[in-house]
């Protein structure tokens, strides 16, 4: 073997030969204080800033100083991971639509984060003594409001809607003199139930209608109604309804002790308001879920509510069970019945309908129910007036200082109106209606009333 190919020899260490040293220990550098957690909100970061929520929400189509939903959502949420971070005031521009959320490719949750951003703001930075915190207050608990007046709703009626009181308003509190207030109800739905025999009356109209229609007398249908505040005080023939349309189809109804849906109070930031009322609607719904019921709701802001924005924010028990077992009205019945075969068989006198679908609807798929249902209804023409935004988001075009961006919103949905073939507009949320008729000067009817008037 040559020299070059010799492998090389390893001298043997002497015993007194000093051996390197290994290297210390590695040890990581805090970057944090003890106990200190890092914000990072589940789906926050799933956000790739495609910007797709900025070009869905109506607000920042029109208002070019609002920086949208995604500044709204993941971003205040990598701010806050700074120290000394605020919310920003902006947040309070947001109107609660939750259409960013539909249009989000990565499903990131930005109406919670909105929410809770919007709570955090209120809760610490909005002074409690300021006018707007007052005013939206007041808008945000409209049920405390609304029972008042019920109690005289004609002096009411004229209170709200005369000239000098309402530039007053305006002038003091922030609430728009361009809108008319709606009108109470000179009897609420819950009185009209009282008085009409309450469950025990239902029970026996939905029997009998079971054995009209051939089915087992002692069948099993049954529904809790959550007939929200505004039918309850202001259109209580929506909740007369819904009330008659499903004991025609033999389901018995109960409406059990209930508070607002917190929906207004969501929009304005009010989360301890809103977890009061949600732990009394929780706590009526859990036990009649338990009991077999399913809850329904004619308004789609109480049925989103409940479904979605309780589980998202509160932790009560319950709340999984009532958010899985509730249903929009609609839904429901064409979920369990034959709808389209009732509408099929049926005629009402002619009419025609421009029909809104209320952003809350299509966050819940149900954008296109009522055109789906009544296109077989004899006599009846429903026609879209497209998938804008009305603009109103509940209390949000009540506010002085947010009424032009609100119309702003809804031009096009009053153009379409305007366009349509009927002067009668068609829509599932209350405040919508209000939107529609205020723009239009239409009436606006529920699809539980046409719905009614075809079957009942």
């Amino acid at each position: 073997m040559s020299d070059a190919e010799t492998p090389p020899t390893t001298e043997p260490t002497e015993p007194n030969e000093q051996q390197p040293t290994s290297k210390p220990e590695f040890e990581p550098v805090s970057v944090f204080d003890d106990g200190a957690t890092m914000d990072l909100r589940p789906g926050a970061d799933n956000c790739y800033k495609c910007s797709v929520c900025d070009t869905a929400c109506p607000v920042a189509e029109v208002d070019d100083d609002f920086p949208g939903p995604k500044f709204q959502g993941p971003e205040q949420w990598r701010l806050k991971r700074k120290e000394g971070s605020e919310i920003d005031d902006s947040i309070m521009s947001c109107s609660n639509c939750m259409r960013c959320d539909d249009a989000c490719p990565s499903s990131v949750p930005l109406s919670q984060m909105h929410n809770t951003a919007r709570g955090e703001y209120v809760e610490e930075q909005m002074d409690k003594l300021s006018v707007e915190y007052v005013r939206n207050r007041i808008l945000a608990n409209y049920r405390t409001s609304a029972w008042f007046a019920s109690k005289l709703p004609r002096l009411a009626n004229f209170a709200m809607n005369f000239g000098p009181a309402r530039w007053l308003m305006e002038k003091a509190m922030g609430v728009t003199s361009e809108r008319e207030f709606p009108a109470f109800a000179t009897q609420t739905f819950r009185e009209w139930w009282r008085e009409r025999g309450g469950a025990d009356a239902s029970r026996e109209n939905a029997r009998t209608a079971r054995e009209r229609r051939g089915e087992a007398v002692d069948a099993e249908k049954k529904v809790a109604y959550f007939h929200g505040c505004y039918s309850n005080y202001n259109t209580p023939e929506v909740a007369k309804a819904l009330v008659r349309v499903f004991e025609s189809f033999g389901y018995e109804i109960v409406a059990p002790e209930q508070r607002c849906s917190g929906t207004p109070m969501f929009a304005n930031g009010m989360l301890a308001d809103a977890e009061r009322a949600a732990e009394v609607n929780v706590s009526s719904f859990a036990d009649l879920v338990s009991e077999g019921y399913d809850a329904v709701a004619s308004c789609t802001s109480c049925s989103m509510a409940l479904r979605q924005e309780y589980p998202e924010l509160f932790d009560i028990d319950g709340i999984e069970d009532v958010a899985e077992n509730t249903f929009e009205a609609l839904e429901y019945l064409r979920i369990q019945e034959d709808l389209e075969g009732a509408i099929a068989d049926a005629s009402v006198e002619e009419q025609a309908f421009a029909y809104h679908a209320p952003c809350h609807a299509r966050n819940q798929g149900l954008d296109r129910q009522a055109l789906e249902l009544f296109r077989e209804l004899d006599g009846v023409v429903v026609e879209d007036v497209g998938d804008s935004c009305s603009g109103i988001s509940g209390t949000y075009g009540w506010k002085e200082e947010k009424y032009e961006t609100s119309m702003k919103i809804g031009g096009d949905m009053f153009e379409h109106m305007h366009d349509a073939a009927g002067d009668v507009g068609m829509t599932e949320c209350p405040t919508c209606a209000m939107q529609m008729e205020h723009g239009t000067g239409y009436e606006i009817k529920h699809p539980l009333q046409l719905l009614e008037e075809a079957i009942c």
